[in-house]
């Protein structure tokens, strides 16, 4: 089940009048908006807030999406709100800041659609050059990085200040609060996509357009109504939710027990008839020191043999080709990291390099050796790779074997990482690391295990998301 799409269902519904019953009884939306209006002039004759300038972008003949139910009627956000913003206090002032008790929100605190407490706090002193605003005041974020994919949108559950990032709307009727978060998230592709602008640090919304949204009124009994339904179906939606990511939690804890139970020769039967891994490994590396066969452990299943990654692997570290020969058009494939990795295979990065300097062969595997180090990828075709993955190519065997077996590395090689600035792994690290290696034949019924086991887990999940 797609809760995304279910959850915008929803909220579609309850802007278009569908989601709960009209009741002909109730107040009709123009009276509210005749109150609205009312309390809009006592607020400016009292100096609170200002008579918003007429332009052109708040038409008289306004262009509205759909028919509404009898009742509604149809506003623009400015209609029936006014709008604040924020700063930040001076961050070098402890006056400012020092044992502050009074709620300063960012970007960083819209993470839910009600804010109860905030990362940041600031003084009484603060204050002085804040504007505090009221509990039920709606928080937009309309200058960030992230307005490109969300909007995040909050309602104040206590008085607080705000960052300039964020514009303050404020309901000139406190019930409306409600029913506007929900008009704006049902909107919210429509306002990243049309009101948005592109900055030169960051993106940004046109906040004239946004202040000029159409507003789905509906009356304010039959408001009460929708906003009940809302909270109910995203209750279960949660629910729902939850339930996934239990379950996707046990798959991949499935999963990994999967892989423990192939490396340690637990996951198929051993056949006595297999060459031994030993065998394999002096036929591909006759210098190849074994460091542990079955004859000397009784850790090691039958024909199993312990060694080093390098005496199996050809392993190859990245090189950064000169920056000049990087573009988007033709050359050689270039990898830096893990960006274009899925889930087994690397797709294509669409950025080519004219003079590559290491080149990662066909059916390798890409081990990401710089923060996040431990990630691994197979590549189906031969690429360029800077210093920020190696290659390793098995010299005899199946390369979905190593894969699996190196992400059961990926903790060790976390724990092995150095750096202050950011983690990574030597290529003495990758060599030197040890695995225990079955026969070639049992290699081939390991793999052939894990990917069976494997689809009928990624089943499951996909089933999650019809």
């Amino acid at each position: 089940m797609d809760t995304k799409k279910l959850r915008q269902k929803i909220l579609d519904l309850a802007i278009r009048g569908k989601l709960v019953p009209q009741d002909p009884n109730d107040e009709p939306a123009s009276v509210l908006l005749e109150r609205i209006k009312a309390e809009k002039e006592r607020l400016i004759k009292e100096g609170k807030i200002k008579r918003s300038k007429k332009t052109t972008k708040t038409s008289d003949t306004p262009h509205y999406p759909y028919l509404l139910p009898n009742g509604w009627e149809w506003c623009k956000l400015e209609d029936i709100v006014s709008f604040g913003g924020g700063k930040t206090p001076a961050m070098d002032n402890k006056e400012y800041w020092h044992n502050g008790n009074h709620l300063w929100v960012t970007s960083k605190d819209m993470k839910c659609s009600h804010i109860t407490n905030s990362l940041m706090k600031i003084t009484d002193k603060a204050l002085e050059i804040m504007t505090i605003y009221e509990r039920g005041t709606l928080l937009v974020v309309t200058r960030s990085g992230i307005l490109r994919h969300t909007l995040p949108i909050s309602i104040l559950e206590a008085p607080a200040t705000v960052n300039q990032d964020l514009k303050a709307i404020s309901p000139h009727i406190k019930d409306l609060s409600e029913c506007l978060y929900i008009v704006i998230k049902a909107n919210e592709h429509f306002i990243l996509k049309e009101y948005h602008k592109d900055g030169t640090t960051v993106d940004s919304i046109d906040f004239d357009k946004f202040k000029c949204l159409p507003i789905p009124l509906a009356p304010i009994t039959e408001q009460r109504r929708i906003i009940a339904e809302t909270k109910h179906w995203f209750t279960l939606i949660e629910q729902i939710n939850q339930g996934k990511s239990d379950l996707q939690t046990i798959i991949n804890q499935i999963k990994n027990k999967i892989l423990s139970l192939a490396i340690h020769g637990k996951l198929v039967p051993q056949d006595p008839n297999d060459e031994p891994a030993s065998e394999l490994l002096k036929r591909i590396n006759p210098s190849a020191k074994i460091t542990c066969d079955n004859a000397h452990s009784r850790k090691l299943p039958n024909g199993w043999s312990k060694c080093h990654l390098k005496d199996a692997l050809l392993i190859i570290m990245g090189q950064s080709p000169n920056g000049e020969t990087i573009n988007q058009i033709n050359g050689i494939e270039f990898h830096q990291g893990k960006l274009y990795f899925s889930d087994i295979f690397v797709q294509s990065s669409n950025v080519y390099t004219s003079e590559p300097k290491k080149m990662a062969e066909k059916d390798s595997i890409l081990l990401c050796v710089r923060a996040p180090v431990g990630i691994v990828n197979i590549v189906t075709r031969s690429v360029c790779i800077g210093r920020g993955l190696c290659a390793l190519k098995p010299k005899k065997g199946n390369s979905k074997f190593y894969f699996y077996w190196l992400q059961t590395l990926q903790n060790i090689f976390e724990r092995k990482a150095t750096g202050t600035t950011f983690k990574a792994i030597s290529s003495e690290t990758v060599k030197n690391e040890c695995i225990a290696l079955p026969p070639l034949a049992e290699q081939q019924r390991i793999v052939q295990k894990i990917d069976e086991l494997f689809s009928t887990l990624d089943n499951i999940q996909k089933a999650l998301e019809v």
